[in-house]
């Protein structure tokens, strides 16, 4: 069955779980899914899981022996990064103001002054750039 070339990162709460272990690990065993989830599935969902995953084109194998080493298709930021403009589309109407805006009013001052610094820069830096495209 041919894969997709560009996979649209919709994942269930249990292939979160497990594209999560390869997003840290890079690449794994079944096994070593199945262990670092504390075994809290079976070894043959995860496997499942697994194969779910690679026939929507999120994640790869390479045979090793007899095993197959799993491995994800993107990095993680590259993934969240797609998952975030759908959120901001979905939620916002692709209103990047909007998603900031929820953002900071829900933080309810959880944001350091170190982190509001730091997006003051990358605020600065987008300015920038959009000055320089013109």
């Amino acid at each position: 069955m041919p894969k997709k070339s560009s996979p649209e990162p919709k994942f269930s709460k249990r292939e979160n779980e497990v594209i999560d272990v390869l997003f840290q690990r890079e690449s794994a065993t079944a096994r070593d899914v199945w262990t670092a989830l504390g075994e809290s599935r079976t070894y043959s969902t995860i496997r499942k899981i697994l194969s779910i995953l690679e026939e929507k084109g999120h994640v790869r194998h390479e045979t090793l022996g007899s095993t197959f080493v799993y491995s994800p298709v993107e990095k993680r930021e590259k993934a969240a990064s797609s998952a975030l403009g759908r959120l901001v589309d979905t939620f916002f109407q692709g209103s990047v103001e909007g998603a900031v805006s929820s953002l900071l009013g829900d933080s309810k001052g959880q944001l350091s002054s170190e982190e509001l610094d730091r997006i003051s820069v990358m605020i600065e830096d987008a300015k920038q750039q959009a000055r320089d495209k013109k």
